[in-house]
């Protein structure tokens, strides 16, 4: 079954302008809408913002014109200045062991000998090395402190006794105080 068409083509193209006028409204009419929401959102933080910089540019033209503010903030300064110098004067008498004693136990060290730590202490008696490590016998564990006695980078090399106990696969402790040049 075929349906006539009964609307006339003026008629026609009327509706479908009147369809799409009212469409553009519609879309206008959602734009104007989300824009004034997007307003009503926004006006606050405008607002916020507005008076925190008005409020800043008031404070700056207090400071400007009250000297008595910048003298305390210079004494501020000044006062974490000195405490930043004492800092780096204090960083700069710190005992940093030299590439030398580093050296110096590392060429000393026998292959079969496991250094695991090397640590560093500058107290009031002086400064000193502690070396830590595994040993797999007395004897080993003997030649190396020995062998560490007999080079110019250290003053003294002491072993505890207590090293010796175990008879092999030894854990040992070196303190060495290294000479000063």
């Amino acid at each position: 079954i075929k349906m006539v068409n009964l609307i006339p083509k003026k008629e026609k193209k009327k509706m479908i302008m009147g369809f799409r006028l009212r469409l553009v409204t519609l879309f206008l009419l959602t734009f104007d809408f989300c824009i004034l929401i997007a307003l009503v959102v926004l006006l606050p933080s405008y607002f916020l913002s507005v008076t925190k910089n008005s409020l800043a540019n008031a404070k700056l033209e207090t400071q400007k014109l009250d000297p008595s503010l910048a003298s305390e903030e210079l004494a501020v300064i000044e006062d974490i200045n000195k405490k930043l110098d004492l800092v780096e004067n204090a960083e700069k008498n710190k005992f940093l062991p030299s590439v030398n004693v580093i050296n110096a136990i590392l060429l000393k060290k026998r292959p079969d000998i496991k250094i695991t730590e090397i640590s560093y202490q500058n107290d009031t008696r002086g400064k000193k090395i502690g070396v830590t490590g595994t040993a797999p016998s007395r004897e080993v564990l003997l030649l190396f402190r020995l062998a560490l006695e007999s080079s110019p980078a250290f003053k003294s090399v002491d072993l505890p006794i207590s090293n010796f106990v175990k008879g092999s696969n030894i854990q040992f402790y070196l303190n060495l105080i290294p000479s000063e040049k």
